[in-house]
């Protein structure tokens, strides 16, 4: 096993501040309430160091080689590191890779291409950013954001020219190595159809909201049929599922916690799962997922009803329920 370095969505006391200074722009002019951007931008400096220890423990790994910075998620056999332009993080997540003494290739870099990007022009010049903030020669794995621009997020228009227009920016990179994969997020059937019907190039992952009571099946069943990785985002419903009853009792009956289950939930599904952490307790739970569920609770587990409310988080499209199956 390789190095490997663990880059959380919380940042470091160093970055922290930037990343809310950077992003409080972007949400209040999509979303005109940037309160949020508190609640994940800011991290406990001893939860970080907890983290880190735990992290090194589990893997194997010294502590001195997990790195935190700006957006992310855990992987339990490579460093897999998710940012953003929207997110104003990529200048710190580029700092800490090379401030991290790993070499380029023990790290999976992940970045999306902005959702507003919908003119070939435009998509090519926030690539080309995206790699000046990043000062990396080459990115793992690059997403359109979006299929239409947040401010106008499922309101009907898929803007296939305009994808079309982003994906063709992305798969010059991707022809020219500079990208090593590339891929879309929030995509529902028809953007991806519009795709594979255009470019010789298909997506590689789409990145899906996906948790207990909220999975759009059809769209998961559609991307693996066509060999197209899914990625599920938000497993634990930003904290909401933990309050379903229905989810408590199963969890309660396989002697796991909701966290788990969760997590083994997009696992069963077949996805690649992305769940956060802000405790040593939970990040504990999120790497202890060893277990089988049978069908019958699968079932059950789908077909529960949406969540409707995801408090703090309600204001973000993607949780503003938009994205029922």
């Amino acid at each position: 096993m390789s190095k490997l370095i663990y880059l959380d969505n919380a940042a470091t006391t160093k970055t922290a501040p930037e990343v809310v200074e950077a992003m409080l722009p972007y949400f209040t002019e999509y979303y005109g309430n940037p309160s949020s951007v508190y609640s994940f931008a800011a991290q406990n400096k001893e939860v970080i160091t907890q983290q880190r220890e735990i992290i090194a423990n589990a893997l194997g790994a010294k502590t001195e080689e997990i790195y935190f910075t700006a957006g992310g998620s855990e992987s339990d056999n490579w460093a897999l590191k998710a940012t953003a332009e929207a997110y104003g993080n990529e200048r710190g997540v580029g700092e800490a890779i090379r401030e991290s003494g790993l070499k380029r290739e023990e790290i999976f870099l992940t970045t999306k291409l902005i959702a507003e990007a919908k003119t070939y022009e435009e998509a090519k010049e926030q690539i080309e950013l995206s790699f000046k903030k990043l000062g990396v020669d080459y990115i793992d794995l690059m997403i359109i954001h979006s299929p239409q621009p947040w401010a106008d997020f499922r309101n009907g228009n898929h803007y296939y020219e305009g994808n079309l227009a982003a994906w063709k920016a992305l798969c010059e990179f991707y022809e020219a190595g500079k990208i090593r994969a590339i891929g879309v997020s929030n995509f529902e059937k028809e953007d991806i159809e519009n795709i594979l019907k255009h470019s010789k190039v298909k997506p590689m992952v789409n990145q899906i909201l996906t948790h207990i009571s909220n999975t759009q099946i059809s769209v998961i069943k559609y991307c693996q049929e066509n060999g197209i990785a899914v990625e599920a985002y938000s497993p634990l419903a930003h904290g909401e599922i933990l309050k379903n009853k229905t989810v408590k009792e199963i969890a309660d009956r396989l002697n796991v916690s909701i966290a788990q289950l969760s997590i083994r939930y997009t696992l069963e599904l077949g996805l690649i799962s992305l769940p956060k952490a802000t405790s040593v307790e939970h990040l504990k739970d999120n790497l202890d997922v060893n277990f089988k569920m049978s069908s019958g609770d699968m079932k059950k587990l789908i077909e529960l009803d949406n969540i409707e409310n995801y408090g703090d988080y309600s204001f973000f499209p993607v949780f503003s329920g938009k994205l029922k199956e």
